[in-house]
């Protein structure tokens, strides 16, 4: 983990669908360049009593699922869930369970500047162009990278995977 500082900001992700407070079930793939999320998407059948528990899982469903491709520079699953989410060192600037964030002026990203500067070949303006994002689930997921994409599809996460094999190992477009 990193230490914040006066820097960090939490900003809310526009245009990420919110994961599933019941069930998200966050699938990831990564190699070196490229990390992709699958998790369940939020919602609430229409028709719902409030009493009734709907239980999902990986291998059969048809709700919606996102499945974010982010080209990564680093990152990291695991610790705060959402029982002990108010433990993470940026809770107390917005970040909450079950969204995702990008956070300004990241220490993370400076941290990793730094580290990189015994490269005869650094160059802190590469890393001005990355950006810190966060996605809360049960588990937190963060990383550093340089951009993203998002799409969403109906079914079980584990239907996605072909998709998002392929999609890391897509090559670039930009």
């Amino acid at each position: 983990m990193y230490e914040v500082d006066e820097n960090d900001r939490v900003v809310t992700l526009e245009g990420i669908p919110q994961s599933s407070a019941g069930a998200p079930l966050p699938l990831i793939l990564a190699n070196e360049q490229r990390v992709v999320i699958a998790y369940y998407i939020n919602t609430t059948d229409p028709s719902w009593d409030g009493k009734t528990v709907r239980i999902l899982n990986q291998e059969r469903s048809e709700e919606p699922i996102a499945i974010v491709r982010i080209d990564c520079f680093a990152h990291m699953l695991g610790p705060p869930n959402d029982e002990a989410f108010s433990g993470h060192p940026l809770a107390s600037r917005g970040l909450k369970p079950y969204r995702a964030f990008r956070i300004e002026g990241s220490s993370w990203i400076r941290r990793l500047e730094k580290m990189n500067r015994v490269h005869k070949l650094h160059k802190p303006e590469r890393f001005r162009a990355l950006q810190h994002l966060v996605f809360a689930f049960h588990s937190t997921f963060e990383c550093v990278c340089k951009e993203f994409d998002v799409r969403t599809e109906h079914g079980a996460i584990l239907d996605a995977v072909p998709a998002m094999a392929a999609l890391l190992s897509e090559r670039r477009t930009r």
